[in-house]
C-alpha cells in the first residue's frame, strides 16, 4: 500500500521532468532513501527459472536502472530477480532531450532514449560490487554506430557476464534504427549463435534470455519460438515497448519512442500466451508490459509466463507496488487451489489465444 510519504513522494516527482525525476528516484534508491521490505517470499511463490532459485516471481525490467547505480537498493525492494542495462560495448548518449515523456491519463510511458548508457567498462565495475543476496541479470546492447551489431551482444556478455545470473539480448527496442530487424529468423539464429558461444565461453555459463517486440505479425513470432528452441537460449521475456498508440488519451500520445505501461498489457499478454503454444512449455517465459497489479501479474502467469517483470508501474505507484503485487499474488494462488506458482504456469493461455 502507498505510503503517505511515497505518495507525497510521487506527487513532487509528477511535476519535474520525467527525466529528471527518474534520476532522482534513482539516486534516492542508492542512497537507501525508498522502501526496503527485504526478502519476499512463501512456499506457493517460491519459483525456479532457468535454473535459478527465486524467492518470488515478480522481477524488475531492463531500463530502470540502466548503469547498474543502484543495486543495494534493489536489492531489498522485494523482488525476485533485478535485470538492469542495456549496456553497449561503448559508451552512448543516446537520443536528444526530450526522450521520456509521462501519458499519466493512460498510465503509461513513451520513452526513446536509444541506449544511453555509460557502456560495459563502467558497468562491470559496478556490477563487481553487487550484493550477492540478488539474482542479478544484464540487458546487451548495441550501439548505435557499430559496423557489427550481431557482434556486440556477445563482446556485452564476454565482459560482464562472470559477475551475472543471467543475461538478455534485447533486438526489440524500437529506438535504436534497423535494431529490431536482427528479430528476422536468419539474422537472429546467427547473432544468438556468437552470444551463445560467448555465454559457453564463461567460466560459470549463465541462462540467456531473449526479449522481443510486442509488434511481430504471426509468422515473425513463429520464426522467432523456431530459432529459440533450436538456440539453446534459456528462454524468452515477452514483451518490450510497442509502436502502436491504439486507443491513448494523453497529450503526449504522438510522441515517437516504445510505449509502455498499462495499455501494452493486452498485446503483450497474447503475444506471451500464442509463444506459450508456440513452444509447448519447453522454453521458460517472462511475462511483461503493463503489469501494475497482483491480478494483472496472475492473468500473465497463467498465460505462460514462469515469472514476470514490471517497470512503468513504478511510475504511478511507487516501489510499495512490489508488496502489494506479491501479496496479492499469493492470495489469487492460494484462493484458486495452487500450492505453488508453477502449477499455475499457463493455465489461461487459451483465454488469450
Amino acid at each position: 500500500m502507498t505510503t503517505l510519504i511515497e505518495r507525497a513522494g510521487l506527487g513532487l516527482l509528477h511535476r519535474m521532468d520525467p527525466e529528471a525525476a527518474h534520476g532522482l528516484a534513482l539516486r534516492a534508491l542508492a542512497l537507501g532513501f525508498a522502501a526496503a521490505p527485504g526478502r519476499i517470499t512463501s512456499d506457493r511463490l517460491a519459483c525456479t527459472l532457468a535454473g535459478m532459485e527465486l524467492s518470488n516471481p515478480l522481477g524488475l525490467a531492463a531500463g530502470f536502472d540502466k548503469n547498474a547505480e543502484a543495486l543495494g537498493g534493489l536489492s531489498r525492494a522485494g523482488f525476485g530477480f533485478v535485470e538492469v542495462g542495456a549496456a553497449t560495448p561503448r559508451p552512448q548518449p543516446g537520443n536528444p532531450r526530450p526522450r521520456l515523456f509521462r501519458l499519466s491519463e493512460d498510465h503509461a510511458v513513451i520513452n526513446r532514449f536509444g541506449f544511453n548508457n555509460d557502456g560495459m567498462e563502467a558497468v562491470a565495475g559496478r556490477l563487481a560490487r553487487r550484493p550477492k543476496d540478488m539474482i542479478l541479470g544484464l540487458n546487451l546492447g548495441a550501439n548505435k554506430d557499430s559496423e557489427d551489431r550481431a557482434q556486440d551482444f556477445a563482446t556485452v556478455l564476454a565482459r560482464c557476464g562472470d559477475r551475472l545470473d543471467f543475461a538478455t539480448v534485447n533486438v526489440s527496442s524500437p529506438n535504436t534504427e534497423r535494431l529490431r530487424d536482427l528479430q528476422g529468423k536468419d539474422a537472429l539464429a546467427a547473432l544468438l549463435d556468437g552470444v551463445m558461444a560467448a555465454r559457453d565461453a564463461l567460466p560459470r555459463p549463465i541462462p540467456v534470455f531473449l526479449k522481443i517486440a510486442p509488434d511481430l505479425d504471426a509468422e515473425g513470432l513463429k520464426d522467432v519460438a523456431e530459432v529459440a528452441r533450436t538456440s539453446g537460449i534459456s528462454g524468452i521475456i515477452a514483451t518490450n515497448t510497442t509502436l502502436s498508440r491504439d486507443g491513448l488519451r494523453s497529450a503526449h500520445a504522438s510522441e515517437t519512442g516504445g510505449l509502455s505501461g498499462a495499455p501494452l498489457f493486452d498485446r503483450s499478454t497474447r503475444v506471451l500466451a500464442r509463444l506459450s503454444i508456440l513452444t509447448g512449455g519447453t522454453l521458460p517465459l517472462i511475462g511483461v508490459g503493463g503489469v501494475g497489479t497482483a491480478e494483472q501479474a496472475y492473468h500473465k502467469i497463467r498465460a505462460g509466463a514462469a515469472a514476470v517483470q514490471l517497470y512503468s508501474a513504478l511510475v504511478y505507484g511507487g516501489l510499495s507496488l512490489v508488496q502489494d503485487i506479491l501479496e496479492g499474488l499469493d492470495l489469487l494462488l492460494a484462493r484458486d487451489g495452487f500450492s505453488n506458482v508453477a502449477e499455475a504456469v499457463g493455465t489461461g493461455r487459451e483465454d488469450w489465444t
